[in-house]
């Protein structure tokens, strides 16, 4: 029996939008369209419709109520929802992404984007079935065992019941997490941390009438609220916190830090009203002068920028939109590019060029960085092998090794075969890490970079100075080369101190046999200081920003050329 193809509903789209849709998806999915919601609502009661299309900006119906009415029904929320903008209508699309739509894609129809996005959200829909299945089990226990309060899912659920009951009443989404609370941890053993979850939690019980409010424990040290907002007075509730868990007597100052959703639209699902006062959380987080930040628009732009990476990101892998630009590394003494640093660029069709200070983070938090290191790593040995194979001098060019390369089990075997597959030799690829790698994991990246030496790939310490570890991972680690912070660059024109310092961490890499990198040389004042120092390599926009590979291939030859000519 032949099997039946997935069913699409495509809600309000014209002719030649289904005539497109339909080329693309012959013998893989069954399109099934509709005028109106009248019609919409019968494909959904009669057949298992796997995605839903609507079309927006078109006169057929209005995309945006339908997107409403699917959102309140909750017979369809794990029906994901792909929108059909218009090419270039951000506001369209932000608007959709609020409305629920889970993707979108516009028009003209791309065939590879359609094909990759529709591929996509099935594989979250069937991850969503299975999540649902564990939800429904979770729903019969609706409190942690450990607090006493609302689990995750029955605060979603009964938040999301007093918000609609309540429709006079306006409320605020509370998202409070502990700072460091995994040091606690290590330095007291989890009884000490439970303890102070239940203090905590003991003092959410009484603070909160459970006849107006709500508190929950989302997961770890992460609490939630859901309280009318004229009743909120977060110093307060800071100070008293504050004071609660003083009474336990640790020798250790236990901070709460806290971001404020005030409730603007009661048709958003409260996992997202959460997310949201965790955005405002996560930007004074660690602050230790703020202790709370309230959510604002500001916030939700960025937040779905970072929906838009998030979204983008695979098929932006596949459709070559990363490129490499390389900046080079210069020896004064000699007038010569020695290196170059490896720097990951994203030319989005859209949005244009994606600043990496954006996405990196994003990548980072995710764990999309893993992929996106290999395809610059491999990048990095196609253009060495190119100017090998045509005869030209290479330089050794370095690579960002981010901290969630550490728990690859394949990290150096990859590696190895990337030297293997291009031919060329370790030294020709160099390898740069950062202190957070070792605060993460100290004996784990000691003991890969232990086997990097082994194999004779050259290491780099990247922002050397940077953060509080620095001299430990000098002491434990085999580096080679010191890439000193450019914080230290831009203030050697007006501090004595900051001349001191640098010049003592040159003297020390260089008591240790180490090379010295200076990041972020702008001026020529700056490279005197520098010069008059020691002999130390130089990176930065006063020689040269990052550049294209043809723009670096070109100065490199000229540099060379010159050289050869001396």
């Amino acid at each position: 029996m032949e099997k039946a193809l997935p069913i699409i509903l495509l809600a309000g789209a014209e002719k030649n939008i289904y005539d497109e849709l339909a080329a693309i998806c012959k013998n893989k999915y069954q399109i099934m369209p509709a005028d109106n919601e009248y019609e919409c609502n019968n494909i959904l009661t009669n057949h298992k419709v796997e995605v839903i299309l609507i079309a927006l900006n078109v006169q057929v119906m209005d995309g945006f109520d339908f997107l409403k009415t699917l959102a309140q029904d909750s017979r369809y929320k794990n029906i994901p929802i792909v929108a059909i903008t218009t090419h270039g209508d951000s506001e369209t699309e932000a608007r959709a992404m609020e409305s629920g739509a889970t993707e979108f894609v516009t028009t003209p129809l791309n065939e590879t984007v359609v094909t990759y996005r529709l591929r996509n959200v099935l594989a979250h829909c069937h991850q969503a079935e299975k999540d649902e299945r564990i939800k429904e089990m979770n729903r019969y226990i609706e409190i942690d065992s450990l607090t006493g309060l609302y689990n995750r899912e029955a605060f979603y659920e009964k938040a999301a019941e007093m918000i609609k009951e309540n429709p006079e009443v306006q409320y605020s989404i509370v998202y409070l997490d502990i700072s460091c609370f995994k040091v606690v941890n290590d330095l007291f053993h989890n009884e000490t941390g439970n303890l102070i979850l239940k203090t905590a939690a003991n003092y959410f019980q009484k603070k909160i009438n459970p006849q107006i409010g709500l508190s929950g424990r989302i997961e770890a040290d992460h609490f939630v609220l859901c309280v009318p907002q004229d009743t909120l007075d977060m110093d307060r509730l800071m100070k008293e916190l504050d004071d609660t868990i003083k009474t336990l007597g640790i020798s250790h100052n236990i901070l709460f830090f806290g971001g404020v959703y005030p409730v603007i639209d009661v048709n958003l699902p409260v996992d997202q009203m959460c997310d949201r006062a965790r955005m405002a959380l996560s930007k004074i987080k660690g602050n230790y002068v703020r202790r709370y930040n309230f959510y604002d628009v500001g916030m939700r732009d960025r937040m779905l920028k970072e929906q838009m990476i998030v979204r983008d990101m695979e098929f932006a892998l596949k459709d070559n939109q990363f490129t490499i630009f390389l900046q080079p590394i210069f020896r004064p003494e000699t007038n010569e590019i020695v290196s170059a640093e490896a720097l990951v660029r994203w030319f989005h069709p859209d949005s244009g060029m994606i600043s990496p200070g954006y996405f990196i983070p994003v990548f980072e938090r995710n764990g999309f960085i893993v992929k996106l290191d290999r395809f610059v790593w491999e990048t990095v040995c196609k253009f060495l092998r190119s100017r090998l194979d045509a005869g030209k001098k290479i330089v050794p060019i370095s690579v960002n090794v981010s901290r969630l390369n550490f728990y690859s089990f394949d990290l150096l075997i990859f590696l190895l075969n990337l030297l293997k597959k291009y031919d060329l030799e370790p030294w020709m690829l160099k390898l740069e890490v950062t202190e957070s790698a070792y605060t993460d994991n100290p004996q784990q990246l000691i003991k890969i970079i232990n086997q990097f030496k082994e194999n004779g790939f050259p290491i780099l310490m990247d922002d050397f100075g940077s953060g509080y570890s620095s001299l430990n991972m000098l002491k434990n680690i085999d580096i080679d080369v010191l890439k000193v912070d450019m914080a230290f660059v831009r203030e050697i024109e007006l501090s004595e101190r900051a001349r001191t310092i640098l010049l003592m961490i040159i003297g020390l890499a260089k008591e240790l046999g180490m090379g010295v990198v200076t990041e972020g040389v702008e001026t020529q004042t700056q490279l005197d200081y520098i010069t008059n120092m020691g002999s130390v390599d130089i990176q930065g926009y006063y020689f040269s920003k990052p550049l294209a590979v043809k723009d670096f291939v070109s100065l490199f030859d000229k540099y060379d050329s010159l050289n050869t000519q001396v």
